[in-house]
């Protein structure tokens, strides 16, 4: 099985991530010490995002995983 040519769930996770490391680091410089309550935040949206998309990832892996399964069972019948 071919991967695609670019991977929009992982440039998703990249950028994501980047984001949220930037605006962690916003936050620090523009509030001191008063972020740190924002970037709990952040940091957990950041892990909320990570887990989502590894969950489609796994939904979609599953499902190539059946569809495959699914044609190679219909391939044996057919002979």
């Amino acid at each position: 099985m071919a991967k695609p040519a670019f991977d929009t769930l992982r440039a998703l996770a990249i950028a994501s991530q980047a984001l949220g490391f930037i605006l962690i680091i916003t936050l620090e410089t523009m509030m001191g010490d008063a972020a740190r309550y924002w970037q709990g935040w952040t940091l957990a949206a950041m892990v909320a995002t990570a887990l989502g998309i590894a969950l489609v990832r796994l939904y979609r892996r599953n499902k190539a995983r059946k569809a495959l399964a699914r044609r190679l069972a219909d391939d044996d019948g057919d002979a």
